[in-house]
């Protein structure tokens, strides 16, 4: 739900969109609910400033990223949110725990184990907001066994992991 060509998406077919895979994503996650198995919500940083070294603010874009996040996770029974150190992670997770009233658990970044060991201990549907080197391996840890290489530019993957006797992945991309 971009711009083509130098042309501008109409509002409403913006917002038809959006409501469109909200719709799809809740209806995702109310059937893991319905078995009873937590949703584990993982997403990178939105866009990050060119500028802040190695630990940038959010850009325009990546807030109205974090903004689109949270009109999409309103309504996902979310009980809990995790980021890393960073204040990409942070900032991008900052919108839905507003809305949820949420605090975010903040873990270093490659301490994929006491992530999961969080996650795993949880009942219910969580956020986690990454990067682009760690969601693999997170993904991995959790037991789905896909092939995730995520590209420096790309900013819109969603990944739903269904925790369980048998692990459950799907595989979104979201934009605004």
């Amino acid at each position: 739900m971009t711009a083509t060509a130098g042309k501008k998406l109409d509002p409403f077919l913006l917002e038809w969109g959006m409501r469109r895979f909200t719709f799809f994503l809740l209806l995702l996650l109310s059937v893991s609910v319905g078995l009873a198995e937590p949703v584990i919500v993982i997403v990178r940083h939105a866009e990050k400033a060119a500028n802040g070294g190695t630990d940038p603010d959010l850009s325009p874009a990546g807030r109205s990223r974090a903004d689109a996040l949270a009109r999409i996770l309103k309504d996902s029974g979310i009980i809990a949110i995790y980021t890393s150190e960073f204040k990409r992670t942070q900032e991008t997770a900052a919108p839905i725990a507003k809305l949820l009233g949420l605090t975010p658990t903040v873990l270093p970044a490659k301490d994929t184990t006491a992530l999961v060991a969080k996650l795993r201990e949880l009942n219910g549907n969580v956020l986690v907001v990454g990067h682009g080197d760690t969601i693999p391996d997170l993904v991995k840890a959790l037991g789905i066994d896909a092939v995730i290489g995520i590209p420096d530019s790309d900013y819109t993957e969603l990944f739903l992991v269904t925790l369980g006797e048998k692990p459950q992945f799907i595989r979104l991309h979201y934009s605004f």
